[in-house]
Parts: C-alpha cells; sequence; structure tokens
C-alpha cells in the first residue's frame, strides 16, 4: 500500500522542517562582562594563517591559566572532562571588547599542526576581572565549539597549544597549554 512510502517521506520532511526552524532561532542578549551562549554544534575547521591584526603595545589583557587537560570547573572547583580552558583578566579599568584567539596544537611525535581562530563573540571583560572560556561540546555561558575530530581529539601523542588572545585598545597575550601522551581526549 502507499502508507508504506508516505509515511517515511512525511517523517522526513517533519525531521528537516524542524531542523530548519531549530537553526533560525535567535539567542538572547547577554549582559556586559558575561559569556554569549554559544552552541558548540558548530562546525570549527583549521586555518592555515592567523587573522589576528592587533599592533597595540598597551598591557591589560592575562592568561591567568591554560589547561587542555586535568580541567577543573571555575565556579565549583569539580574536576570535568578535558577541553582547552582559557582563564582571562582585565588589569585595566575599562571593559575589554572584541575579543578573539587563536591557537595552535602540535603533536609532538609526528610533528602534525593544527591551528585554529575564533572571534570571542558576546564576551566583554570587566575591568579588573576575570573568566573562564572553554572550547568544547557544551553549551551555554563561557563555551566555545571545538573541532571534535582535531589532533586534540584523535592523538595518543602529546600534543602542545601556543595560545594567542587578542582585544581591543590592549596587547595581545600568549600562552600555553599541554595533552599528555594517552587515548585521544574525549569530547562530552
Amino acid at each position: 500500500m502507499k502508507w508504506k512510502i508516505i509515511l517515511p517521506v512525511a517523517l522526513i520532511a517533519l525531521v528537516t522542517a524542524g531542523g530548519i526552524a531549530m537553526s533560525q532561532a535567535t539567542t538572547p542578549a547577554t549582559p556586559p562582562g558575561q559569556v554569549a551562549p554559544k552552541t558548540s554544534t558548530g562546525s570549527v575547521l583549521p586555518v592555515t594563517t592567523n587573522p589576528i591584526t592587533n599592533t597595540s603595545t598597551t598591557p591589560g589583557l592575562t592568561i591567568v591559566s591554560a589547561a587542555a587537560e586535568d580541567n577543573v570547573d571555575p565556579s565549583s572547583g569539580a574536576a570535568i572532562t578535558d577541553r582547552l580552558q582559557i582563564t582571562l583578566g582585565n588589569t585595566t579599568t575599562s571593559p575589554l571588547t572584541n575579543l578573539k584567539t587563536y591557537y595552535v596544537m602540535k603533536d609532538i611525535t609526528t610533528g602534525a599542526t593544527e591551528a585554529y581562530y575564533l572571534a570571542l563573540d558576546g564576551l566583554t571583560l570587566a575591568p579588573k576581572a576575570e573568566t573562564t572560556i572553554s572550547f568544547d561540546t557544551d553549551t551555554g555561558p563561557g563555551h566555545y565549539p571545538e573541532n571534535t575530530f582535531s589532533l586534540y581529539r584523535s592523538s595518543t601523542n602529546q600534543v602542545d597549544f601556543t595560545i594567542q588572545v587578542s582585544a581591543d585598545g590592549v596587547q595581545i597575550v600568549d600562552g600555553t597549554a599541554t595533552k599528555g601522551a594517552g587515548t585521544g581526549e574525549q569530547a562530552d
């Protein structure tokens, strides 16, 4: 009977329409000093060059810490799954805006490298404040998407990160993080 054909086609059309509607949803505004909710389901692909062009020599932005394993929740101090996690600080008396990050991961054994750039949309770092950002599959404030097929997630070798973060009006800051040898890090 034709129901065997019509029912699967109707189900596929319904799922497709729902997916399109969900992709058109907007996110609510976020108060200054907080990170806008981001969804980590989008594609994040490697880049071939660093697009950050910041020539400021004024200090003010800091990388307080950076980790790629043995991570902890910044609020509770509880252990969380491994991810690239960066705590940023603002030592100025003005909010820092237009934050961007560029990081390179290098497999120490094979020499393979991958680089990623992300504008930290929605992030305003309040004066004399710190905030922690994560590159993972979580959603919500402070979470930005990652490539779940990256060297970090797939390599069983040590992977070293070199990190740059930029904000308007202050100099770029650099940091490092390391994932030790062992199984590839598993995403949430």
